[in-house]
């Protein structure tokens, strides 16, 4: 099972990643302001990342792809790692969706 690690940046917001089961991050949220936004950040991965609509793979300037899971109000709440392959990045969803509802929060801030 997957688990998030909660940490800081060093500008002092918050930031979360998704790890899954092998240690691999497989989603990399936007900065937070506050550590109690990047908790409710996590908590909107937890809900979201089970509904497949709230996908949806870009492609970059270089011609790799990512992927971006957006909240109901279409907010990103989190980014993929760059993939060479759309069937790669189609794994990477199904990766989040797996491990997205994990309970397991590792906070790294202290």
């Amino acid at each position: 099972m997957g688990c998030y690690e909660l940490k800081q940046a060093k500008n002092q917001q918050f930031y979360f990643v998704l790890k899954a089961g092998n240690g691999e991050v497989i989603l990399t949220s936007e900065m937070y302001t506050t550590k109690a936004a990047a908790l409710s950040g996590i908590a909107s991965v937890q809900v979201n990342a089970i509904e497949h609509e709230r996908f949806a793979i870009n492609m970059a300037c270089d011609g790799q792809f990512y992927f971006n899971l957006k909240a109901n109000n279409h907010q990103v709440i989190g980014t993929s790692e760059m993939y060479t392959a759309v069937a790669s990045a189609k794994k990477g969803i199904h990766s989040v969706q797996f491990n997205g509802h994990s309970d397991q929060i590792e906070d790294q801030t202290a």
